[in-house]
């Protein structure tokens, strides 16, 4: 389960009910996925090959589909990030900074874990913790970015509307620091 800190306060939600009203309030979809679909063979494995992404997307089959049925994502794959990455720092580094896009940004954590930085409706920050299961939509527009948790892993199902996938628009924000 997801869990959220409110940077400028340093309010923590760590309860189901208190999290999902909080991303709903902030116009942030969440859902679960069953993650025991996932093969053995591929739980804790964070260098994928084409096959073994494609075994991923295979095992979120219909979740995959009841989610781009709902709200309308034509295009998936699998991202794989650990120290084994090549050129882990850049990529995290492009991640790292806060930006938007023309459509959803959308993550299913189906192992590791990783953090989103959202901007809240108030204009406050807060840091979405996402385990394995979690799936999260930041709405189109809103400034955000992602990093790694300690662990430094995780393996997620990325889903767009547009074919050109991820594509980001820098943010600029005078008054924004990061874990402020």
């Amino acid at each position: 389960m997801a869990t959220i800190r409110v940077q400028k306060t340093g309010l923590n939600l760590q309860e189901e009910a208190d999290v999902l009203s909080f991303l709903e309030s902030n116009g942030v979809y969440y859902h679960h996925w069953n993650v025991t679909k996932l093969p053995d063979d591929l739980c804790g494995q964070f260098q994928l090959t084409d096959e073994d992404k494609q075994r991923v997307l295979s095992s979120f089959e219909e979740d995959i589909q009841a989610l781009a049925q709902e709200r309308g994502y034509k295009w998936w794959d699998v991202i794989a990030l650990s120290e084994a990455t090549p050129d882990l720092p850049a990529l995290l580094a492009k991640f790292e900074q806060v930006h938007t896009h023309a459509e959803d940004e959308v993550r299913a954590i189906v192992s590791g874990s990783g953090t989103f930085i959202i901007k809240g409706r108030d204009g406050a920050y807060f840091d979405v913790r996402l385990s394995p299961g979690d799936v999260i939509s930041v709405p189109e527009g809103n400034p955000h970015y992602f990093t790694l948790t300690e662990e430094r892993q995780v393996v997620a199902v990325r889903l767009f509307i547009e074919p050109s996938g991820w594509v980001s628009t820098p943010y600029e924000e005078s008054t924004f620091s990061p874990g402020s």
